[in-house]
């Protein structure tokens, strides 16, 4: 039998990648800003080579684009990413629900309850970085407990650029207003209740309206820079 040595590069590429992807994510790297190599290497104090191999693990789940011979950039949707982004959801996530609903109900209320719980602090400190990584929480929960892993694995593909656009572009907004967060809760009620084409019905109006905001705030973002 061959030895089974553990990948010590490998296991810490991958704790570098985590570390980037969240920071991405939190909008510690706005969208489209370059990520240096050798500055996060010297931040964590390791060489080149996990960060590298980081940075490849990154552009495999859409969040960072590797130019050769000019650097590592974080993702910049276009307006037909987000459309397409939102179709994809769309198809996904109400699916999920049915399956959540027969397969762990009772699981899956409890964590997206637990998402709301932590939406109203974030909404009442106006933190969105909380808030966001609280909606993620709360959609994630139809995967997590619809015991299907490769619809689950299908919505990993996208999740983080999800999240990442929820913290750059809508969570700002979000925790100005109560309308995201009410929605959530209509959305966990609806699903509770199993009423499956009225949650579909909402949870699609829920998605296009995200698609909306991110397209004006990509706009808004776009001009500034001209």
């Amino acid at each position: 039998m061959r030895s089974l040595k553990l990948d010590t590069p490998k296991s810490l590429s991958q704790r570098v990648m985590q570390r980037l992807r969240q920071a991405i994510i939190d909008g510690e790297f706005a969208l489209g800003a370059a990520i240096s190599e050798e500055m996060v290497a010297g931040s964590f104090g390791v060489s080149r080579t996990p960060v590298r191999e980081a940075m490849g693990l990154l552009q495999a789940r859409g969040l960072v684009v590797i130019r050769p011979q000019v650097g590592s950039f974080v993702f910049t949707p276009s307006a037909e990413d987000i459309t397409a982004l939102c179709t994809f959801r769309i198809a996904l996530e109400p699916q999920a629900a049915q399956l959540a609903f027969r397969h762990d109900r009772d699981g899956t209320i409890a964590t997206m309850s637990a998402a709301i719980a932590a939406m109203e602090p974030a909404v009442a400190a106006k933190d969105n970085i909380a808030y966001g990584r609280a909606d993620a929480a709360f959609h994630e929960a139809l995967f997590a407990h619809c015991g299907n892993r490769y619809l689950a694995e299908s919505y990993q593909l996208a999740s983080s650029r999800v999240a990442a656009l929820r913290t750059n572009l809508t969570s700002p907004i979000d925790v100005r207003t109560r309308t995201s967060f009410d929605e959530h809760r209509k959305l966990l009620d609806l699903f509770a209740r199993g009423e499956h084409a009225s949650f579909e019905a909402a949870m699609t109006t829920h998605i296009t309206n995200s698609g909306v905001v991110y397209a004006k705030a990509l706009k808004v973002e776009t001009l500034d820079a001209d």
